[in-house]
């Protein structure tokens, strides 16, 4: 091949994995149209579906690079990852620890910045924005949950769950916060800071904290990763309500099976990069 000649752009339309180097890709024609896909699932998700893969990912990774540098050593984490997320999925990332799935995460989330390559949401670049820019979209559209809890120390539980209202600039209403405790089984805890919360009862309030917004997209890196097995299972629960009820695109970064299992998208990543065929993989990154 010629310095001048370029590859034809082979894109997974389902989960944004480039595949221009890639000879076997799976191939079908759609309304006169090839598309490719990295494997039998995301091919199988788009025949089932064909139109909601027509538009605008609701999240879009393109080309992402991540580079750490310490002193002269400089450690590559994302390298060039590419990547769809749709709305109303739930999506599950799995791959082994150092594979780059919790940066990535944080780059969907919008809570780092790539080193190169663009993030879209929808149609809008945002890898562009400035940090105060990027914080207002965040507050407007994301709800966190992490494995750590990260709740405030010394605020109570109902101070913790208020603090993105108050950020937002939105009224707090004392009563459907109220009410909301008691969904969960935490209606007696509204007081009680951190310290005095079980495990589960601190990753709940964490819960209600990433929902205080109503956001359109929820994630979570290993949020059940601290909890005993029942614990995790109605907090997964939980989630999975948000996703199926709700509407909410939930992304999930665990090596949990069961959560793995039950989710619409397997997205694995190895050295920074998407694996193809996801969900062969499953077994060898939940165990």
């Amino acid at each position: 091949m010629g310095v001048n000649d370029k590859l034809e752009e082979k894109i997974d339309c389902v989960c944004g994995m480039d595949l221009t180097e890639i000879t076997d890709a799976s191939i079908i024609l759609y309304q006169n149209k090839k598309l490719y896909f990295c494997g039998e699932d995301c091919k199988k998700r788009f025949e089932i579906n064909p139109e909601k893969f027509q538009g605008e990912p609701l999240i879009r990774l393109r080309d992402i690079w991540k580079i750490f540098k310490v002193g002269e050593v400089k450690t590559q984490v994302l390298r060039g990852l590419n990547l769809h997320i749709w709305k109303g999925d739930f999506v599950a990332i799995i791959g082994a620890s150092g594979s780059g799935k919790s940066t990535a995460l944080n780059m969907m989330g919008f809570l780092d910045t790539p080193t190169s390559g663009k993030i879209f949401l929808g149609n809008k670049e945002v890898s562009a924005l400035d940090d105060e820019e990027k914080a207002l979209l965040r507050s407007k559209i994301f709800g966190f949950v992490f494995q750590q809890y990260n709740l405030i120390p010394w605020l109570t539980a109902y101070e913790n769950v208020s603090l993105p209202l108050i950020f937002a600039g939105r009224k707090v209403e004392t009563e459907k916060l109220e009410l909301d405790f008691e969904k969960i089984g935490l209606k007696d805890r509204l007081p009680h800071r951190p310290l005095e919360l079980s495990g589960g009862e601190q990753q709940r309030v964490a819960l209600l904290r990433a929902l205080a917004n109503n956001p359109e997209i929820i994630i979570g890196d290993e949020p059940t990763g601290n909890l005993d097995s029942a614990t995790g299972n109605k907090i997964l629960e939980m989630l999975i309500e948000l996703n199926r009820v709700q509407g909410k695109t939930l992304i999930i970064v665990t090596h949990d099976a069961d959560i793995a299992e039950k989710a619409d998208q397997l997205i694995t990543i190895k050295d920074g990069k998407v694996v193809r065929d996801h969900h062969v993989y499953k077994k060898t990154y939940t165990e």
